[in-house]
């Protein structure tokens, strides 16, 4: 069986609180730091261990993956933990991301439905008579070629409809255009590496959250100001 062995380098980035009342808080999560402490005492460093510190009460409604940055909710209470878990599961939350993939994307908008399994850990793979449903809409920004590298990208906005564990990322692969900085799901690219070294980080930025205040029943859209470019990402020149 396998076991996790990754140990994760520092953060020293801070967390940004974008929005917090009596009820919930939403924050900007750095990329490079995890959602949850690991098994391993020296993954102790967490969004929910820095913010329990501040807000005992503070429980995780949902995660992002370590390399992911954006915004993440959290609820202060367990009746609105359980309000919003809900929320989730009956897909009315409605999650945005901006990310920038490999290649130049034929069409401006399109749909990736392909289901997705377990494979071998921490891996995911697409699998049409196991997998989960898993639907991911997208939405090009812009196309980009670097003036030195000559390497083309696309920056997108997806809008999953599911959120399974690294859905993004492999329905990013499975169309032949992954997420730049993605250190699991890539591709080999003649004379430059592959697709991982492309960037100094994850391409992935969670963009924004929309979904109704379980007290106020108000619909709340929080977004998070940053936005991946070449400068935030470091491309390989």
């Amino acid at each position: 069986m396998s076991t996790d062995t990754f140990i994760a380098p520092p953060c020293h980035q801070q967390i940004r609180i974008l929005y917090e009342d009596a009820h919930l808080i939403l924050i900007d999560k750095p990329s490079g730091l995890l959602s949850l402490s690991g098994k391993n005492p020296l993954n102790k460093d967490s969004v929910h261990h820095r913010l329990v510190q501040a807000f005992p009460t503070a429980t995780m409604v949902h995660r992002l993956d370590f390399g992911t940055s954006g915004v993440m909710l959290l609820a202060l209470k367990k009746d609105v933990n359980g309000h919003l878990t809900k929320q989730f599961q009956e897909r009315t939350i409605v999650k945005k991301y901006v990310a920038i993939l490999f290649g130049h994307l034929d069409d401006d908008q399109g749909t990736i439905n392909a289901p997705l399994t377990k494979a071998q850990f921490p891996y995911q793979k697409v699998c049409v008579t196991t997998g989960k449903e898993a639907v991911s809409h997208y939405r090009v920004l812009e196309r980009l070629q670097d003036c030195v590298t000559g390497v083309k990208t696309t920056r997108v906005l997806f809008t999953p409809h599911t959120g399974r564990t690294h859905q993004l990322r492999v329905h990013s692969l499975e169309i032949g255009h992954p997420i730049i900085g993605c250190d699991l799901y890539g591709l080999d690219i003649k004379g430059l590496g592959d697709t991982h070294s492309l960037a100094s980080r994850l391409a992935l930025h969670a963009n924004s959250l929309e979904f109704n205040h379980p007290v106020t029943e108000q619909r709340m859209l929080v977004e998070s100001p940053q936005l991946l470019t070449k400068s935030t990402l470091q491309l390989a020149q």
